[in-house]
């Protein structure tokens, strides 16, 4: 799990303002359009995800600021605080999460949608039951990204026929999840 925090070069409880300019400064620097290549894709990718994170859900962000950090970002308390305890609690030991980032669904205008190396898993936050919900990356026959306007939307097809749509994803955010759910 790559602390959101570092990857924008700011401390935890910094002002959205300070958070806001690091995420542009490091666009500047690193966006593909820049000719910074796959490296810039890569990097944008890891910096729209973290941005996303920290501007989030407000409960999950406020989580996050008022912990402190132990040391190495890889660890299950470090990614406890970061997901919440029922992202957590889905997550199976040796689980690396890839990316994490907010969205949104047609069940839940605020879900969390997390990338492991395994799996999807999302939370949907305003629901009252059954709030977190998975999907094994095995039994993804396909997926879609559509783009509009500055955000993009991903529909993620199950072998089953069952189809699961993410909006309001950034760009390269939606670019690195759709390159590690795509089959074979």
């Amino acid at each position: 799990m790559v602390d959101p925090y570092a990857v924008l070069g700011v401390r935890p409880g910094s002002p959205e303002s300070q958070v806001a300019a690091a995420y542009k400064q490091l666009a500047k620097r690193w966006h593909p359009d820049r000719g910074a290549g796959e490296e810039g894709q890569r990097r944008m990718a890891e910096i729209n995800a973290a941005y996303d994170a920290l501007r989030g859900d407000a409960r999950l962000e406020a989580r996050v600021a008022g912990s402190s950090r132990p040391e190495g970002s890889n660890s299950r308390r470090a990614q406890g605080r970061f997901l919440g305890d029922e992202l957590s609690l889905a997550l199976t030991d040796g689980e690396e999460v890839l990316v994490a980032t907010a969205t949104s669904t047609a069940a839940s205008a605020r879900t969390f949608l997390v990338l492991t190396e395994r799996r999807l898993l999302w939370l949907l936050d305003d629901a009252p039951v059954a709030r977190v919900r998975s999907l094994a990356l095995r039994d993804v026959a396909h997926v879609e990204e559509r783009r509009k306007r500055r955000h993009t939307s991903l529909a993620v097809h199950t072998h089953t026929g069952r189809r699961h749509v993410f909006h309001e994803l950034r760009p390269h955010t939606a670019a690195t999840i759709a390159k590690h759910v795509r089959p074979g």
